[in-house]
């Protein structure tokens, strides 16, 4: 799933993860899109984004 990063946040997703590639100051994510797995999970601890990506540098 190739994932365009955004110059702006993605209303509605609210990310920490500052290590993330998509990560923007204010725990926003600017990823177009997210993927969050598996598909069979069974509450929030066995979910996952797929769309992370490892940050080259940290902010």
């Amino acid at each position: 799933m190739a994932i365009r990063k955004m110059d702006k946040p993605n209303e509605g997703i609210k990310c920490v993860v500052n290590t993330c590639e998509y990560y923007m100051n204010g725990d926003h994510c600017c990823a177009e899109k997210i993927q969050v797995e598996p598909r069979n999970a069974h509450d929030s601890q066995e979910t996952d984004c797929a769309t992370f990506a490892p940050r080259d540098s940290f902010s």
